[in-house]
């Protein structure tokens, strides 16, 4: 049974940073695709940053500079570590995995590609 739970979230003010953790149970997470996405009431959900097994990363033009995705497969933890946090960066922060999913290069895959999500984290900058 593949469990994933976030922490980290929280309020800031603008400018702020904030690191977010997604701790995996029941899998392991080594050989996942692994991705962080936001999503604010009443917009779809929208991806942020992935991390394919061999470590290369995407994101966002947004977020592009200010945040950094991560993994530490020996904890099978993923981490975001959020800088210069805007107001419009505020959302619910939700980790995703899967074991499919091609995000090799820097691709963003869309939230239909992932089977595994946790609850999420909420960030809010103020």
């Amino acid at each position: 049974h593949v469990q994933l739970v976030e922490s980290g979230g929280g309020s800031v003010q603008a400018g702020g940073s904030l690191r977010l953790s997604c701790a995996a149970s029941g899998y392991s997470y080594s050989s996942y695709c692994l991705g962080w996405f936001r999503q604010t009431p009443g917009k779809d959900r929208e991806g942020v940053a992935a991390i394919d097994t061999d470590g290369s990363t995407g994101y966002i033009d947004s977020v592009k500079g200010r945040f950094t995705i991560s993994r530490d497969n020996a904890k099978n933890t993923l981490y975001l570590q959020m800088n210069s946090l805007k107001p419009e960066d505020t959302a619910m922060y939700i980790c995703a995995a899967d074991p499919d999913v091609y995000c090799s290069g820097g691709y963003l895959p869309g939230n239909h590609d992932f089977g595994y999500w946790g609850q999420g984290t909420q960030v809010t900058v103020s």
